[in-house]
């Protein structure tokens, strides 16, 4: 990857990081009680689901670093298998979904699409070395994320 390119891919992450700190966390604005719908899943499915969503983060984590380095199609490639909706087999959307209420099923199927898109944007920021496209579309993926925690709780 050319310098100016390397250059303009990490400003823009840094930007968006600075500006995902400038903003209130939720610690600051919550009140005393978790207002979140609870969901129950039997306890090994709560589990499972539990360890997808730390996978998720991961995923998320790699995703972003594969980005840094100008590696497109390899932050594509993991955001398909692991997250887009080539995945949902592999994390045993089926079984736990009959467990969620419909709007967190909703959000899940959303987050899973918003990961296939971003894929696509991805392998698009590789050939035309915009990452704008890229970026917004991995947000959508993270905002799926933040609606579903912000909505509800397992247990």
């Amino acid at each position: 990857m050319r310098p100016a390119k390397r250059f303009a891919v990490a400003s823009t992450l840094a930007a968006l990081a600075a500006t995902s700190c400038a903003t209130p966390s939720v610690h600051e604005h919550a009140a005393a009680t978790d207002t979140r719908v609870a969901v129950r899943f039997p306890d090994e499915l709560r589990r499972h689901t539990l360890a997808n969503m730390r996978d998720h983060l991961a995923t998320l984590q790699q995703i972003e670093q594969a980005l840094g380095r100008g590696e497109f199609d390899r932050a594509a490639e993991i955001s398909e298998h692991r997250l887009g909706l080539s995945s949902l087999e592999l994390h045993g959307a089926h079984d736990v979904a009959q467990y969620m209420p419909p709007a967190m099923q909703d959000i899940g199927t959303g987050m899973h699409k918003a990961a296939s898109r971003f894929s696509i944007a991805a392998t698009n920021a590789g050939a035309s070395g915009d990452v704008r496209g890229a970026i917004e579309a991995l947000s959508a993926v993270t905002a799926q994320c933040v609606a579903c925690h912000s909505a509800y709780r397992l247990e």
